[in-house]
């Protein structure tokens, strides 16, 4: 299938324009990141939080998440056209974090146990990120693949995931309650306005 689509100069432009809008958000928000953990932001009081002590859920949120990736692929590599909407959503997801972590900069919350993410820590100076919060990037990319997919079983699946991390991550105070409950709306917009260019299509 792809060889075949390879051959089409239609979708070569479309999937290298693709992917090099991606590469080039990841680049703007590997700096980006930089500048964030720099400056000073405003240390929300959330209710929510200060109910409980953190739990620290590392490995259960890195487990769902780096499994979801991977399934995520797997299942959007047998259909180009997904996979494109899931490049292109994603972009415009990055982009979207940045802006709105410039406009609302945030203090970690007081008793977080920090989340080391080995991938989002490869794009920032190697140390432990704790302002990347508004809004939750992990929260989204999970909720992303649940609109991107076409099966109800994988939908299902990533819906659960989204959830899961999106709780395990208050829990353990890495994010504000705003961050998480922000993502899927953040992400739907993002689905819709994607979804509505048709860039995404093979015979568009």
């Amino acid at each position: 299938m792809w060889l075949s689509l390879f051959k089409q100069t239609n979708f070569r432009i479309k999937f290298s324009l693709t992917v090099v809008s991606l590469l080039l958000s990841l680049f703007a928000y590997r700096r980006f990141l930089d500048f964030a953990e720099a400056r000073k932001g405003t240390l929300l009081p959330d209710p929510i939080l200060q109910l409980f002590n953190p739990i620290d859920l590392t490995w259960l949120i890195f487990g769902i998440i780096y499994l979801s990736l991977i399934i995520g692929v797997v299942v959007l590599a047998k259909n180009p056209e997904r996979l494109l909407l899931a490049f292109q959503t994603y972009t415009l997801l990055i982009i979207s974090r940045i802006i709105a972590m410039y406009l609302m900069p945030f203090e970690a919350p007081e008793k977080l146990i920090v989340l080391k993410d080995p991938f989002v820590e490869m794009f920032g100076s190697g140390e432990s990120l704790t302002k990347d919060l508004f809004f939750s990037g992990h929260t989204a990319t999970l909720f992303m693949l649940f609109l991107v997919v076409k099966t109800k079983r994988m939908k299902y699946y990533f819906l659960a995931c989204s959830i899961i991390v999106g709780v395990s991550i208050i829990l353990q105070h890495v994010h504000y309650m705003i961050d998480v409950f922000a993502a899927p709306f953040f992400t739907y917009a993002c689905f819709r306005i994607i979804t509505s260019l048709n860039l995404y299509k093979l015979n568009k």
